[in-house]
């Protein structure tokens, strides 16, 4: 039984995952296609830089509940740690991978964010207080994120063992592929840092 209420879940966070918040909330609210603007990614970060500190919340808010709520009802129904992680990915995939978008999307890290403290909210706080360290430190939402989720995977095992594990190397596996571009501009130094804490959107130097 659990087996089955596992694949399911998971493929039922794939689709809410898919979900497109940051191009709903910018349609709807802001007439808008966040795409078109900034980056053109759907994220929390394109959203702060194109339609401000509400729209951004808005969007944040979204993608991290929709990769959280899949991995609560998947634990709650099958009382398993390691089925609620495989929803997770799948909420993180349908994210990144979006077929409301042909086969695109975000970045996945406010998803993730989500996950992580559907998991386990330690290794959430831990998440927080190294996005929040790292963007203090560069300047850099790109950066800040990938450190934040590479760590994650040990977070999770030393906090729910092997699920935990598993989890967040793929869940890193595809945020940073899904970063890739934003390293090729941290490398030529062209790299947008993020309009928080008195940063402007522009590439350092």
């Amino acid at each position: 039984m659990n087996l089955a209420l596992g694949i399911v879940g998971a493929l039922v966070a794939f689709a809410i995952g898919a979900i497109p918040f940051g191009l709903i909330v910018s349609r709807i609210f802001f007439k808008r296609d966040i795409r078109t603007e900034g980056s053109g990614n759907i994220g929390a970060a394109n959203a702060l830089r194109t339609l401000g500190k509400r729209g951004a919340a808005a969007v944040l808010v979204l993608d991290a509940l929709k990769g959280a709520l899949p991995v609560l009802a998947v634990a709650l129904v099958t009382g398993s740690a390691a089925w609620a992680a495989l929803a997770g990915a799948g909420a993180v995939l349908g994210h990144c991978y979006s077929p409301f978008l042909g086969g695109k999307g975000g970045k996945g890290v406010a998803t993730n964010y989500g996950v992580v403290w559907a998991l386990a909210w330690p290794a959430g706080a831990t998440f927080t207080i190294l996005w929040i360290a790292t963007l203090i430190a560069t300047g850099f939402s790109s950066v800040a994120s990938i450190v934040a989720t590479v760590a994650m995977p040990f977070a999770l095992w030393f906090v729910i063992g092997w699920p935990g594990l598993a989890y967040g190397i793929a869940a890193a596996i595809l945020v940073v592929y899904a970063h890739r571009e934003n390293l090729a501009r941290l490398r030529a130094g062209t790299e947008n840092a993020l309009p928080l804490f008195g940063v402007r959107e522009k590439a350092k130097p």
